[in-house]
């Protein structure tokens, strides 16, 4: 069975799509593209489609990854061409590669950091930076969210690997992948407690990358990276 790593991006209104409908055009453009899918065994074979490190709704993002299972070896670069020519606009084929050829491990291994901007909407830049300041300074910050166990609190400052404000004014953001997840919108409430940051609810996210993380440099690499 090939392996096929694909990078798609998930853009302007598909942004508001959950990672179960994402899921479902995904399966749906593999058939209509005739790619050769291998199935899984038992009483209800299904395709060999893994996703990690899905978005959450509402955010935008240019790093979203899944793996294919083919019966027949095919070209990467066509398969993916071919997945991209089917699927609903705003869901874009990136890249793709030969998992044989790229990073070793699998793609939930290889996706330990997210980057992302935040838009801060009319905040001034001076208050964001004094904000950010305030948050780096603090050894926790605790937050809640209500998850599917239920109501948890936990550390989002621990997470975060790096944090500032660009000159335009967004939320740079470096985050490592920990468990429970922390998710850009638990820093903006961690930035709230700290310091009184008020930012606007519709506010864009954008993941610009994900991929395996370099504490040291605050960097992350390629997942599909060739070896």
């Amino acid at each position: 069975m090939q392996r096929i790593r694909i990078r798609y991006a998930k853009r302007g209104r598909l942004r508001f799509t959950s990672h179960r409908d994402v899921s479902r055009a995904i399966e749906r453009a593999v058939v209509r593209a005739g790619i050769p899918m291998a199935y899984s065994s038992g009483f209800h074979p299904h395709p060999r489609i893994s996703y990690a490190g899905a978005s959450p709704t509402g955010a935008a993002s240019e790093s979203e990854y899944v793996e294919l299972g083919l019966a027949e070896s095919r070209e990467p670069a066509a398969v993916g061409e071919a997945l991209d020519a089917v699927l609903p606009d705003g869901l874009d084929v990136v890249t793709a590669v030969d998992a044989a050829t790229s990073a070793t491990g699998s793609l939930s291994e290889l996706l330990t950091a997210s980057h992302w901007l935040v838009d801060l909407g009319d905040t001034p830049v001076a208050h964001a930076r004094e904000a950010v300041e305030a948050f780096l300074a603090t050894d926790a910050v605790t937050v809640e969210r209500m998850t599917k166990k239920g109501m948890r609190s936990f550390d989002c400052r621990a997470a975060v690997v790096r944090l500032a404000v660009t000159a335009d004014g967004d939320l740079d953001l470096l985050l490592e992948h920990t468990v429970p997840a922390v998710r850009p919108d638990d820093v903006l409430t961690g930035l709230r407690a700290v310091s009184g940051l008020e930012v606007p609810a519709t506010g864009l996210l954008t993941r610009v990358a994900q991929g395996v993380l370099d504490r040291a440099a605050e960097s992350i690499g390629d997942p599909l990276a060739t070896r």
